[in-house]
């Protein structure tokens, strides 16, 4: 039987008497408790025992929605509810606490989306072996904010939380890899062997609203690839389906049987959807719904990286058909003349959707090394063959070129001095690190005269003062540690939790006592600072400052932090500048070291993070953050930059996060919207806009991440 109003009233009066007024009573959160069942109504007052020897005022604010909450929430979730808000008053106080309980719709929201959300990191590597099984070339899996493909990459969301199901959104994240996957397999991007541009780019440039036409060829096309599908795989079409109806969207086109007919066999290519978009266009048609796995059609991208495989797959064909007339060539044949061997191919569809090849030398069957028979399907996906001048062996061999300059630089490392610390290099287009590739040395930064740092200090007194006093607020007063191995006083609440123990007589936790401290931090920050030519300038200031505040607000807050700065030339000489490390206290030293900071070389930032993650991994931490201050994206002598520097700098990032490191950064780069997102993640960079605002923003960044 649920506890009676005046039950009710009587124990919140004892709990809640210290913020209680002639103007503000129990009476309200009382009647609202009544309305719930005896279990809900125990389970509250006990939660507002404990909360009241925390905060009255929390607790008052916890029986006031606690009712709301279970209207909600199963027990589970107010309880986690409850943590959250707790844990939120431990950290930031009384007003963020209590905005936490009284939010308790958005948490339900929160907690709701999460219970049936599926990530992308846990279905990756279901989705790999599936891209690498079907598909003729090696596709990766990344994530972004939207569904689509380059035609060499499948972009995926972080989560998709779009159905109440853990089921649904697992098959919505298969359904979406898969129609990605039926794009490059059945030549939505077909390529134009005049132009070595995909067809569909411009016969969509050609309409007069190419964003209508877009549309409605994404319409067609994917009628066209779902049949394809429907041939080889009936069973994820019919899940396809189904997920569509579940969406409640109908993506079907609804248009004469005739039109559609072109599209509707299973060897029907992508000048059929064009031919179906020509006819389509100039009528007043309703275009269906997108369906939930579809994703997006970039054009622009699809070509630039379409354009980029064309040249590369070609040359590297030919050089490896050199190489291989090369090696067939028999001693007494003398000097191989490359560029002037036989060469025919002939390849075959199999039952499975593969291709079969069939390759002569000058009239001898020959079979192709893997890598060079990989690169010919990938050739036949964008042209649906392997062109006619594809067929001529190259004349000098760029991969012999490779290996000579791999074995050169191998060298050159090898002989170098004994301090350097070696790390492997992801390079994207081979899709393998080089290993012991580049060369860290850990140097010394040169210090400079204090009055450096004392100048900073003076010109920015007001803001040292705020910046202080808002990291203080992070550190909190003392508050009273319960469930402790020793301390000042018993712990009555684990003691009555632990009852049952002492009556069966079992052996006890030592936890029983309480004693007053601080809560502690347990995190590491690593500064990153980028001290590449480019910094030169207000750039280069600006990081000096930023240090020199962030230092002296961190005294305050006692987290453990280190600087280091980064700069090189060249894989050989990638320099790190040791500023200040976890074990070094922020002295006299340590300020010199800052005034010192001056601009260097280029900025190759892979090994610099690979090495760095492996610093931080080594302390003892729960929280491990490194955060990037640079003005700009990977840059390098040698040719890292572009694609190749992004992509590796990319994957060291990716290793720093499997290994446990929160990586973050924070540029003035006012382009870095472009690339940042794509290396750190769209939510783990912000740009500055205003060079002169990068100290107060480190320092606020800083706050953001550690708390």
């Amino acid at each position: 039987m649920p506890l009676r109003l005046i039950q009710i009233e009587e124990t919140l009066n004892e709990l809640l008497g210290a913020v209680l007024s002639s103007r503000r009573t129990v009476t309200g959160p009382a009647r609202k408790l009544a309305g719930l069942d005896r279990e809900q109504q125990e389970f509250a007052l006990h939660w507002a025992s404990v909360i009241s020897k925390s905060n009255s005022e929390m607790a008052y604010q916890f029986v006031d929605h606690v009712s709301d909450a279970f209207g909600m929430m199963d027990t589970d979730g107010v309880t986690n509810w409850i943590i959250e808000a707790m844990d939120v008053y431990d950290r930031q106080g009384l007003y963020p606490g209590s905005a936490s309980l009284r939010e308790v719709d958005a948490f339900a929201d929160r907690l709701s989306q999460k219970k049936y959300a599926v990530s992308l990191e846990d279905v990756v590597g279901v989705l790999n072996k599936y891209v690498k099984g079907v598909c003729g070339r090696d596709l990766d899996i990344q994530s972004d904010a939207q569904a689509w493909t380059d035609t060499e990459t499948l972009y995926l969301p972080d989560t998709f939380k779009r159905f109440d199901s853990e089921q649904l959104n697992f098959r919505l994240y298969k359904a979406t890899g898969a129609f990605l996957l039926a794009q490059t397999r059945y030549g939505t991007f077909q390529v134009d062997p005049a132009t070595g541009v995909p067809l569909i780019c411009a016969a969509i440039a050609k309409f007069p609203d190419p964003a209508r036409a877009l549309r409605i060829f994404e319409s067609v096309e994917h009628l066209r690839l779902l049949n394809c599908l429907r041939s080889e795989l009936p069973g994820l079409v019919r899940q396809m389906s189904e997920l569509s109806s579940s969406a409640q969207c109908n993506p079907e086109l609804q248009e004469r049987s005739d039109l559609l007919a072109a599209i509707g066999r299973p060897d029907s290519d992508v000048m059929d959807s064009i031919r179906v978009v020509s006819e389509l266009y100039h009528r007043n048609i309703d275009l269906p719904a997108t369906a939930c796995y579809q994703g997006i059609v970039d054009l622009e991208k699809v070509r630039l990286t379409t354009r980029k495989r064309v040249d590369r797959e070609k040359e590297k064909f030919r050089s490896d058909l050199a190489m291989l007339a090369e090696s067939l060539a028999r001693p007494d044949d003398g000097e191989p003349q490359r560029g002037q061997a036989n060469v025919t191919l002939v390849t075959e569809k199999d039952d499975s959707g593969g291709v079969d090849m069939t390759l002569t030398l000058d009239g001898q069957p020959v079979i192709p090394p893997e890598a060079m028979a990989q690169t010919a399907k990938s050739i036949i996906q964008d042209f649906g063959e392997v062109p006619q001048e594809y067929l001529v062996p190259a004349s000098d061999s760029r991969y012999r070129k490779d290996l000579q300059a791999e074995d050169e630089l191998a060298e050159e490392i090898d002989n170098s001095t004994q301090d350097v610390i070696y790390y492997d290099e992801w390079d994207y287009r081979r899709r393998h690190y080089r290993k012991n590739w580049c060369g860290l040395r850990e140097l010394e930064m040169h210090p400079a005269s204090e009055k450096t740092v004392d100048d900073i200090l003076a010109k920015h007194s007001h803001l040292v003062r705020e910046i202080r006093k808002s990291f203080e607020a992070l550190r909190g007063d003392n508050k009273m540690l319960r469930r402790q191995s020793n301390g000042d006083d018993l712990d009555i609440d684990a003691i009555v939790e632990n009852y049952p123990d002492i009556h069966k007589g079992n052996e006890l936790t030592d936890r029983l006592f309480v004693k007053s401290g601080r809560l502690e931090r347990n995190l590491a920050v690593v500064f990153m600072v980028d001290l590449s030519g480019s910094t030169k300038g207000w750039i280069n200031d600006a990081e000096r400052e930023s240090l020199v505040l962030l230092s002296e607000a961190l005294q305050t807050l006692g987290d453990r932090y280190a600087i280091y700065g980064f700069s090189g030339m060249t894989r050989k000489r990638c320099e790190l500048y040791r500023i200040k490390t976890f074990e070094d206290p922020y002295d006299s030293k340590v300020r010199a070291r800052i005034a010192g900071i001056r601009p260097q070389d280029y900025t190759r930032m892979g090994v610099i993070i690979r090495h760095l993650t492996r610093k931080l991994i080594e302390v003892d931490a729960r929280t491990r953050v490194l955060i990037t201050i640079s003005d700009g994206k990977p840059d390098d002598y040698d040719g890292y930059r572009g694609d190749y520097g992004i992509e590796d700098t990319r994957q060291a990032l990716m290793e720093a996060r499997h290994a446990g490191v929160h990586p973050f950064c924070i540029t003035i780069d006012s382009q870095a919207h472009d690339y940042l997102g794509h290396m750190y993640g769209h939510v783990n960079y912000t740009v500055v806009s205003d060079v002169r605002g990068l100290p107060l923003k480190v320092s606020d960044i800083y706050r953001r991440l550690t708390t």
